[in-house]
């Protein structure tokens, strides 16, 4: 092992005993008992290992092109980390998705059920989940005091979550029903009886921290959502790896959203000839012959069609590994966030890389837009991507398969994928390729609300919707229901998560025309020599990196 992959190696351990939730999300095996601190002594712990780990980094030598290209991603993504930590974004990291307050209840959605010894881990960590709530709560009142806060939004939405996790909502509370999936070995059994105690203190634990985000956070965070161009380039950053024109992303977001409309009214007009846009959507959403019914069975249909999926593209298109062959569709815990999402495998793929599924509540599921979702989490999507980083164990420095998710490029490469599958001949039926445009139409949505709210940008003066305004939060759900044809309660959930995690949204359509960009690159400079399989493998062979070092790297002969 060279001296970059030797120091790959000791992060990776080192933050893993740091951060054992983190572990768990990313597949590191032995921290599954044990909870993370989020107070913030405990956050300047893990800022002072990056720091560490950039000086030593910087001087080792990188004399092949493994370990210069591992030495460049590692610096790029510590160093974002570093000065988000130094912006004090660690002290107001709540939001309705991806802040501790969710991980502290996701991570058990990942731990195995299947032994004994696994439920004892189980009740371990179940007993920590209270002191993990008190951190995060200390981390947060750190930040109240020194005027760095979240904005109330996020707290009220989050106080809700902890609310339905509690219980205090319509859903059974989270942890009891985790329990009940518990079969005693015996009557009297004391692991029953300790995860149910731990169950009831968990739960518990949610509901106070529900009750501060409600009482005494929210009336101290910040009444404005919209966070402003130097913390927006911040998180922009953390999410693409690279620095981009935000001015020119927010005119191009507009031409690609009008750009796919077009499309989309084209194709609607072959489903439903004459019909409005909105009478297709109608449609499509409410025939009975275009949907499952019972949730049992709409997972089922998932799990089909990603087997389905892996068989068809292994050999053709791809080279999929065996291991890798296995993803599990999963339906999500009620009270998170509304979008679909994907946990990657363990290291040794015990566990397996699986597709959550929020179904809010509903037990019928129109079809037209789930197929290019499928393969947007599936296979050729993140599985495919970033399983396969958990089998180049032989290739791939530690910190590049489990610490180096740059969303532009994993989430970049997913919507990349959906199209893929059109350009393959998987969209054939004008119903699953208007779910496709769909997704398009949504994430390009995304870079204009994104970038024009948190930038208080004017809308151009020449749109129909609001001509001449300056965006605001207000004028976001209206937007997102008339060019994201989705349903309403689920863009209400969107709407929250994009002012809660300013960058986020805009990472999958600009990684999208990163990938489209370095692809036309690829054709342009090999001419016929170019070709499609060659190419992806390639470029999953790289592993995870920020969008411009994906450039230069590609460009490589």
């Amino acid at each position: 092992m060279s001296p970059v992959y030797e120091l790959a190696d000791r992060y990776v351990n080192r933050s893993a005993v740091l951060d054992p939730i983190l572990a768990t999300s990313r597949g590191i095996i032995g921290h599954d008992a044990e909870m993370t601190d989020y107070s913030p002594e405990a956050q300047a712990a893990r800022a002072a290992l990056d720091r560490e780990t950039l000086a030593e980094l910087s001087r080792l030598p990188t004399p092949t092109a493994p370990d210069r290209i591992a030495a460049e991603v590692m610096r790029e993504r510590l160093q974002v980390a570093v000065d988000q930590h130094a912006a004090g974004e660690r002290l107001r990291d709540l939001r309705i998705i991806g802040s501790p307050y969710q991980a502290i209840r996701q991570c058990f959605d990942l731990m195995a059920t299947t032994t004994v010894q696994d439920w004892e881990l189980i009740a371990t960590r179940m007993e920590a989940v209270p002191q993990a709530l008190r951190s995060f709560e200390a981390a947060l009142r750190e930040g109240v005091s020194r005027g760095v806060v979240a904005a109330r939004r996020q707290a009220l939405t989050c106080a809700d979550q902890g609310a339905t996790w509690s219980g205090q909502k319509d859903n059974p509370a989270f942890f009891p029903s985790l329990v009940t999936k518990y079969e005693a070995n015996r009557d009297g059994d004391t692991l029953r009886h300790r995860l149910e105690s731990a169950a009831v203190k968990a739960s518990e634990a949610y509901a106070e921290a529900s009750r501060f985000l409600r009482e005494e956070y929210a009336p101290r965070a910040a009444s404005r959502d919209p966070v402003g161009s130097e913390r927006y380039q911040l998180w922009a950053r953390a999410f693409l790896g690279s620095a981009i024109d935000l001015m020119e992303a927010y005119a191009w977001g507009w031409d690609e959203l009008h750009r796919i409309e077009e499309r989309m009214a084209s194709v609607g007009d072959r489903i439903l000839p004459g019909e409005s846009l909105t009478a297709v959507v109608d449609h499509l959403e409410n025939d009975p012959e275009r949907s499952i019914n019972g949730v049992d069975a709409f997972r089922r249909w998932l799990q089909e069609l990603m087997d389905r999926t892996v068989a068809e593209l292994d050999g053709t298109h791809f080279d999929i590994a065996e291991p890798v062959k296995r993803v599990e569709a999963m339906i999500a815990p009620p009270g998170g966030a509304a979008a679909m999402y994907y946990t990657r495998p363990s290291e040794d793929f015990k566990r397996p890389g699986r597709t959550w599924y929020p179904t809010l509540g509903r037990t019928r599921f129109p079809l037209w837009g789930e197929v290019s979702t499928a393969y947007h989490e599936g296979v050729p999507g993140h599985h495919l991507q970033l399983a396969q980083l958990t089998y180049r164990s032989a290739e791939l420095s530690r910190f590049q398969r489990l610490a180096a998710a740059i969303p532009g490029c994993t989430e970049g490469w997913a919507l990349y994928a959906e199209r893929l599958m059109g350009e393959l001949g998987y969209l054939e039926n004008p119903d699953y390729e208007l779910g496709m445009l769909r997704a398009q139409a949504f994430r390009a949505m995304r870079v204009i609300v994104d970038i024009g709210v948190h930038l208080a940008l004017t809308i151009p003066p020449h749109e129909a919707y609001h001509g001449g305004e300056t965006w605001r939060p207000e004028l976001m759900l209206a937007f997102a229901v008339e060019h994201g044809h989705e349903p309403e309660d689920f863009l209400r959930s969107e709407v929250d998560r994009y002012l809660g995690w300013p960058g986020q949204a805009i990472c999958y359509k600009v990684g999208e025309r990163a990938w489209l960009a370095i692809r036309e690159q690829a054709r342009q400079r090999l001419g016929e020599a170019f070709d499609l399989k060659a190419f992806h493998s390639r470029a999953l062979s790289l592993g995870p990196m920020g969008l411009a070092q994906l450039e230069r790297e590609m460009a490589r002969v």
